[in-house]
């Protein structure tokens, strides 16, 4: 009988992250006149790069499936949160998401905000051609491929973690 490996893990420290922004950065071309970050994983590095490129509209979007048990290919998004279309109305539109494994999130913000009549482009830090469910699309920005599975430093459970309090040093 054979055992499936685990697939590989890959721990991310915040520099790892600071370095990945640096090679997405300079591959994006023109200015955006907003940047809509997928929830929860896009809201690190979406105000990363929004900084980085000066965007000052900045909008989320919340989209969830069903369980993994659900036929993926069936399975219709809901959206819990998501840009009025007036804001997303002809505008060139960066949607930003942490990793595309399946890119049912991802494509589901693109297609939607599309249908508003915006011009998309989308960044992701991974990307994973192996898994995903759309093999002739893939994200226009992407600072590196993978199959490994990625823990961002955002991710990590900080409630197995004992935490200090910072407490500001007394002035003069």
């Amino acid at each position: 009988m054979h055992r499936e490996e685990p697939p590989r893990q890959e721990v991310l420290t915040w520099a790892d992250v600071d370095a990945l922004i640096d090679q997405l950065i300079p591959k994006m071309v023109g200015s955006f006149d907003l940047l809509v970050m997928i929830t929860r994983g896009g809201i690190i590095p979406g105000g990363m790069i929004a900084e980085a490129l000066d965007i000052k509209h900045i909008l989320t979007a919340a989209v969830e499936f069903p369980a993994d048990n659900a036929p993926r290919l069936l399975a219709w998004p809901t959206f819990l949160q998501f840009p009025p279309e007036e804001l997303t109305r002809d505008r060139r539109v960066l949607i930003v998401d942490d990793v595309w494994t399946h890119g049912r999130h991802i494509m589901s913000v693109r297609r939607r905000i599309e249908a508003s009549g915006a011009t998309t482009e989308t960044a992701v830090l991974h990307y994973k051609p192996s898994a995903s469910l759309f093999p002739n699309q893939k994200p226009t920005y992407y600072a590196a491929v993978t199959d490994a599975y990625i823990v961002y430093p955002w991710e990590i459970d900080r409630r197995t973690r004992p935490t200090r309090l910072m407490v500001p040093a007394p002035l003069g």
